[in-house]
């Protein structure tokens, strides 16, 4: 009977290793070649007339002093606007920068770290989003950065606390192909 049963258990182990190896191998034909990549400068839109005299809309919007060196992912709640800093050596053009629609629960001031990334869920305000990155907590709420699958950018619901920064869904993807877990996000006034 030993024998018996030992046969079982390798003729099981064999099927579960195949079983493994086959979706290792379907999962790396179905992945593609190479992270998206983000899409080309945007040039920041005037908050009104006033504001588009002292922003000229064809240059870009540059990177805030103060908000750290290195790659990282800068977001400015008083601008409404996030930069997507890559290594200067290798993106030599002017980071990727968009606007955003901000959460009513805003991360205080800092450096943070992406902890965590859901590729879609249904959000706080219970919208589907997609491409969640996450990587503060404020006053007990999640906080992150996500794309709406609808594509729509409103303004959230002043009486509910949310922790969704809104982008659009190009944006989202370039911040999805961008932040990484551990990835470095300075959070300025």
């Amino acid at each position: 009977m030993a024998r018996s049963s030992s046969g079982i258990v390798a003729g099981l182990t064999a099927a579960a290793i195949a079983a493994v190896g086959f979706l290792g191998y379907q999962a790396s034909a179905t992945a593609p070649a190479a992270p998206p990549k983000a899409a080309a400068q945007e040039p920041a839109p005037a908050a009104s007339p006033a504001a588009a005299g002292k922003q000229d809309p064809a240059k870009p919007v540059p990177v805030p002093e103060g908000s750290g060196t290195g790659v990282r992912v800068v977001y400015s709640v008083g601008q409404k606007r996030v930069w997507l800093v890559g290594d200067a050596a290798q993106q030599p053009q002017q980071p990727k920068s968009f606007v955003v629609v901000p959460s009513t629960v805003h991360p205080k001031p800092g450096t943070y770290l992406v902890g965590s990334r859901s590729g879609s869920v249904t959000g706080s305000d219970g919208v589907p989003i997609e491409h969640v990155v996450r990587f503060a907590t404020q006053e007990g709420v999640v906080v992150g950065f996500s794309a709406r699958v609808d594509g729509t950018t409103p303004e959230p619901d002043p009486n509910k606390k949310t922790g969704g920064i809104r982008m659009t869904r190009a944006d989202g993807d370039a911040m999805w192909a961008f932040a990484t877990i551990s990835s470095k996000v300075v959070v300025i006034p």
